[in-house]
């Protein structure tokens, strides 16, 4: 397999083939996030991406995962989407997954019939990263997609059989820290994911973000304030049928369990931990 620069996929992509089939992310401009910084975007040529497949189905035909990269690779047009998704089907009979990266306006950039077709084709889950409902912090931290937009989204890829994976973000929003947490919780219940994660702020140097901190405009906020977030989303949030983790190395309290069957539950555990009666992850053992 051919990499360019750093590549990046979801916890629950660990096994997975990592096909890159667009190099950074279209948009590039989230406070908080490097991932793509170092990467001018554009869409890598289909023949190197099925080129790629060819040989990991050479070293192993058994792959049942395979999750498109980089940042937003939705953004893929048609005539390179499904001849990846064709291929990748015809090369592993045990396929079962095919996922990417997503923006709302990736998904709003795709007609309906699109949207199916994707579907039928083997595009099975996208990963949205609202990282808020509040869009008062979405336009701070330069999301690109507002509430409603997200919401559209989600719609329109339930509505085309495509499951979600919806990420928010603990500890970005400063001073709306309420209106961030109230507001994710409304917006997981009305793009109702089949799967929901959240992830903890971390200052990366060279982001905007870190400039912010530099001149105390921007400050991570205290543990017991990222965990009463956190309490706020999983108590308010109401999707039909979610798994809910927060297993990702940047967070202080690793939980898991289904929204809304396990609430009771994991709210307890988080009112354990702001008090003190469980552990949580030690700093040298978080990261990004």
């Amino acid at each position: 397999m051919r990499y360019e620069g750093s590549i990046y996929r979801p916890p629950s992509e660990a096994d997975a083939l990592i096909v890159q089939a667009t190099i950074g992310c279209s948009w590039n401009h989230c406070t908080y996030c490097d991932m793509y910084r170092d990467k001018t975007f554009r869409v890598r040529a289909l023949g190197q991406v099925l080129d790629d497949l060819d040989a990991a189905a050479r070293a192993d035909a058994g792959i049942e995962k395979v999750f498109v990269a980089d940042g937003d690779a939705l953004v893929l047009p048609m005539d390179h989407w499904l001849p990846i998704l064709d291929r990748a089907r015809t090369l592993f009979p045990r396929l079962r997954r095919v996922s990417s990266y997503a923006m709302a306006r990736n998904v709003l950039g795709k007609t309906d019939e699109e949207l199916r077709t994707l579907r039928e084709r083997g595009l099975s889950l996208l990963y949205v990263g609202p990282e808020s409902g509040d869009d008062v912090t979405l336009k701070r931290i330069a999301k690109g997609d507002d509430f409603e937009a997200h919401v559209e989204a989600a719609h329109r890829a339930h509505a085309a059989g495509i499951e979600l994976s919806v990420i928010a973000l603990l500890g970005i929003a400063m001073d709306r820290s309420a209106e961030h947490a109230e507001g994710t919780a409304k917006l997981v219940t009305e793009m109702d994911p089949e799967y929901f994660s959240a992830l903890t702020v971390t200052l990366v140097p060279g982001t905007p973000l870190a400039t912010l901190a530099e001149r105390g405009r921007f400050a991570v906020p205290p543990k017991n304030e990222l965990l009463g977030e956190l309490r706020t989303m999983v108590l308010l949030a109401r999707p039909s049928d979610a798994l809910f983790r927060t297993n990702h190395a940047s967070n202080y309290l690793p939980l898991g369990g289904r929204l809304p069957r396990d609430r009771e539950r994991i709210v307890q555990l988080i009112d354990a931990a702001i008090a003190g009666r469980i552990p949580l992850r030690s700093e040298r053992s978080r990261g990004l």
